[in-house]
């Protein structure tokens, strides 16, 4: 059974990544919005290839967008799977791992948080230092780019 601290803070690393990304997801949301407007207000104008030239580059952009869109949400599920109540011995999915050199919660690539007064790394488990981690237990060692680092502690 997990303690109030510890709950404590996976909660906020949670909610940290989760206003991370939802901040992206409204930004997104609001191009593509703006996009859409764009091409919806555009007149034919007597330059006709450029008009269509425009228009074509508009759709590009909303295409792209649209993938970053697809991402985002995807990666706002993998999100949602973590249960921050469940503690654990071994790092993984919604794991908070110590190491001798930094700490990072495994769950979404959202960069450097800060949370109770230090730093922690948000990390998906398909990035490098993810994969090293997954599945190490308190007292092992990695090396990750030529430096050994050692899990201190894992809740």
């Amino acid at each position: 059974m997990a303690n109030n601290i510890t709950i404590g803070l996976k909660h906020e690393l949670y909610k940290a990544c989760e206003a991370i990304m939802q901040a992206k997801l409204l930004r997104i949301k609001t191009t593509i919005t703006e996009l859409q407007q764009s091409l919806n207000s555009e007149t034919k104008s007597s330059a006709g290839d450029k008009h269509e030239t425009g228009r074509a580059m508009v759709q590009l952009e909303r295409e792209k967008l649209g993938q970053q869109l697809a991402e985002i949400q995807k990666t706002i599920m993998v999100l949602a799977k973590i249960n921050v109540i469940n503690t654990t011995k071994t790092a993984g999915l919604g794991a908070v791992v110590f190491t001798n050199r930094a700490n990072y919660f495994i769950a979404i690539s959202a960069g450097m948080l800060q949370v109770h007064d230090r730093i922690f790394y948000a990390i998906s488990a398909n990035t490098p230092i993810g994969q090293l981690l997954m599945g190490k237990s308190v007292g092992d060692h990695i090396v990750f780019k030529g430096d050994p680092i050692k899990i201190d502690h894992i809740i």
